[in-house]
């Protein structure tokens, strides 16, 4: 089984827009359990345009108390702004089962490539051994690159998340690169597999464009945040997170 971790960072982002706590993030994580999820995944930001220190804190007890993976994404060289203590420290203090390490910066809307390990792997390779050390599985997030896969796993990563946004895109538009991408991300998956990694993905993933992506070879994990929260608004939450495990189950 593909599992599926829901990002709730539109959730706290929604929250954010008026004063105080509704709606309530935890609350929301306990609907996405309840419903089938199989772990939950934020993405703090040091702007803190959505999900905030605390929310990290409160989520790794829920997902502690229910022996349910939580899985922390980021930029692994952000520093401290403000309350946010950095994105190490955040995670070293709430011990996720998984960190995802991402190559965004501040000004970033969105996640929008994968890391260049040829730049950035003598920086990530002593932080991936201090993750690792604390039990603290590291996936980095990919482009469909096979030299680069090769590099994830030389400065000593356990998953890679592979990158869907332009296979998303080429669905989305029918485009007649969808083939070439998506046989680019399979050969990625396999060499990924070959070596040794798990395979994670994400990145505008839906229920039209699942259904061929969960037949990637050796897919384990996506994170889905911004379309499962757009279906909640038509279908309800627990409905939507249902709908998602239906469709990686091939339902």
């Amino acid at each position: 089984m593909i599992a599926l971790s829901v990002n709730l960072n539109k959730i706290a982002l929604i929250r954010n827009s008026r004063e105080g706590n509704y709606p309530d993030v935890v609350a929301h994580a306990r609907t996405c359990l309840d419903a089938g999820a199989d772990g939950i995944t934020v993405h703090p930001r040091p702007d803190q345009r959505h999900i905030r220190p605390h929310d990290v804190r409160d989520l790794s007890a829920l997902c502690a108390s229910r022996n349910i993976e939580f899985n922390v994404e980021g930029n692994p060289f952000a520093g401290p702004m403000g309350s946010y203590p950095g994105l190490l420290p955040l995670v070293l203090e709430t011990k996720p089962q998984q960190c995802t390490l991402v190559p965004d910066s501040n000004d970033q809307l969105t996640s929008d490539h994968g890391f260049d390990l040829n730049k950035d792997g003598a920086r990530l390779e002593p932080i991936i051994q201090q993750l690792r050390d604390a039990g603290i599985r590291v996936s980095l997030f990919m482009d469909p690159d096979k030299t680069q896969i090769g590099l994830a796993k030389d400065v000593g990563a356990d998953r890679i998340e592979l990158y869907t946004g332009p296979y998303a895109e080429a669905v989305a538009r029918q485009s007649g690169d969808l083939e070439r991408i998506f046989a680019a991300h399979c050969a990625a998956a396999e060499h990924a597999l070959h070596l040794g990694l798990g395979i994670n993905a994400g990145h505008d993933l839906n229920l039209i464009n699942l259904p061929r992506y969960r037949t990637l070879p050796g897919l384990q994990e996506v994170s889905i945040g911004h379309a499962l929260t757009v279906d909640a608004i038509s279908m309800g939450l627990a409905d939507a997170v249902a709908a998602y495990v239906n469709c990686l189950a091939g339902k």
